[in-house]
């Protein structure tokens, strides 16, 4: 009797037992809610939008040659670049490769006295991930280039149309001699830059404009992802994690594998998972895949983001790195060393993420206000390049803006010229004028058009103009909205239709 006593006992603590655990298993905190991925992640409910590749892959900027040296520089978003771009460009087809070496014409003649188009790309892009952007036909040994330049013109003395593709290395050229082009449209790409600011090129390569270019200052609020979301987005069981903080005020939290570092007063984070796989690096073209799909699921995109190439790591290799920087109303946003802001960096080994660095800041679908401002040009500007102590280095000079933190969760963007350094470093060079403040320049131009609505959403006077914003958090106008950095009146009969 007693022994049946003792198996009805036991029996009945294993069946406890089994039903404790049971509870144990499925009332974990959104355990039954979240689904494991080969990464160890957890698919949360998404923070912002998704994207993809294809909405990464765009040119940093496009420059028309008019012949007799003159030129103009086109950015991504606005009117004429759209029209060479997305309008012409991407549906044309480009085939039938053949190899040259880079020194296969004189290109200083080419730029002076040629008519054309020149697409370019920093530190180069798989011809993998230009796929995404034209209809791009080669053989596998093109096919496993990286470009950084395509180059679209007619020859003076010939009524031939002569496309080439440049290697980031400098060493080769592909040209293309089945592309889909006619003479008529290099002509109408040419035309749509007509009206556009004149630039002209330093002896290393530095587009500079002649006159001043108009931009926009703008302040816009915004809101952060909290420290807690983010634990939730980027753990397996947030539960298991523990707080730490440093002596600079930084938090720190971590499962005893990966780690997450909120700075800034919880408007930055560092995420690294240093337990993934140290083996060889993947393709850079699979490596920005992953980032893409990597940053949809663990955060999302706050408006329109461009991929850009980072270049050599340390150890001289490529595609172990994959880094995006953000748009505002078609301006690049560059960071500075008081506030990390723009950018997206990822790590990568075999496509797994390592480490992931970016914003917890999320931008009001519209700004708050817009004052118009005008960037200086011409022999101030060139003067401002010369006296750079890094002048030695840059690579490029381009438009763009520089955000500082204000008070009540607003960020003010404010317009620079900004250089571009042959590390990839981006720095702003010099401000834009004084708001309400017009270059003489621009006033003794004939064609000055600074007392008119140019697209910036601001007032004759450079005032507020609040209600007529335009741009948006999904997409931020780029490709697609206002246009402050080009007159938006197209060059009469100078478009053909496709």
């Amino acid at each position: 009797m007693m022994e049946k006593a003792k198996t009805l006992l036991l029996v009945m603590l294993v069946a406890l037992s089994l039903i404790q655990s049971y509870f144990l298993a499925y009332s974990m905190p959104g355990l039954g809610a979240t689904v494991k991925t080969g990464q160890d992640y957890i698919n949360a409910e998404p923070l912002g939008k998704e994207s993809n590749v294809e909405s990464v892959i765009f040119p940093e900027e496009i420059v028309l040659h008019f012949g007799g040296n003159e030129h103009t520089v086109l950015y991504p978003g606005t009117t004429f670049y759209n029209m060479i771009l997305k309008d012409r460009i991407q549906g044309r087809e480009f085939k039938g490769f053949q190899r040259n070496p880079a020194n296969v014409l004189n290109w200083d003649e080419v730029r002076k006295n040629d008519i054309g188009v020149e697409l370019r790309f920093q530190n180069g892009i798989p011809v993998e991930l230009l796929k995404k952007l034209l209809k791009v036909q080669g053989d596998l040994l093109f096919l496993g280039e990286m470009i950084d330049r395509i180059w679209i013109f007619k020859a003076t003395d010939s009524e031939v149309v002569r496309t080439f593709f440049f290697s980031a290395d400098g060493q080769k050229v592909y040209e293309s001699t089945q592309a889909d082009l006619t003479v008529r449209d290099v002509q109408d790409y040419v035309g749509f830059g007509e009206y556009q600011p004149k630039y002209q090129m330093t002896s290393d390569g530095i587009y500079l404009p002649k006159q001043p270019i108009q931009s926009v200052q703008m302040v816009f609020p915004y809101e952060t992802y909290s420290s807690e979301l983010m634990q939730q987005n980027l753990f397996f069981d947030p539960a298991t994690t523990k707080a730490l903080y440093d002596r600079s005020g930084s938090q720190i939290y971590t499962d005893g594998k990966r780690g997450l570092q909120i700075e800034q007063k919880g408007m930055w984070m560092i995420y690294t998972n240093p337990a993934a796989s140290q083996s060889e690096e993947n393709p850079l073209s699979e490596n920005v895949f992953a980032s893409v799909e990597f940053i949809n699921d663990h955060g999302g995109w706050d408006g329109v983001h461009r991929f850009v190439n980072p270049g050599m790591n340390l150890e001289g290799k490529t595609g172990k790195y994959a880094e995006f920087q953000q748009y505002v109303d078609n301006y690049p946003v560059i960071e500075t060393k008081d506030f990390e802001y723009g950018s997206m960096r990822l790590t990568l080994q075999q496509g797994v993420v390592t480490e992931y660095s970016r914003s917890l800041i999320t931008l009001a679908s519209r700004s708050k206000t817009r004052e118009a401002r005008w960037l200086p040009g011409g022999a101030q500007l060139r003067s401002a390049l010369d006296h750079y102590d890094r002048r030695s280095e840059v690579v490029r000079l381009f438009p763009a803006l520089k955000a500082e933190p204000l008070e009540n969760n607003q960020i003010k963007f404010i317009p620079v010229w900004a250089v571009q350094l042959e590390d990839g470093t981006q720095e702003a060079l010099t401000e834009a004028y004084p708001t309400g403040f017009v270059p003489q320049e621009v006033k003794d131009s004939p064609s000055s058009s600074h007392d008119s609505d140019e697209g910036t959403g601001a007032d004759k006077g450079g005032k507020e103009a609040s209600g007529q914003e335009t741009a948006s958090k999904d997409g931020n106008s780029l490709f697609g909205g206002s246009d402050p950095l080009q007159n938006p009146i197209a060059p009469p009969d100078k478009e053909s239709k496709q």
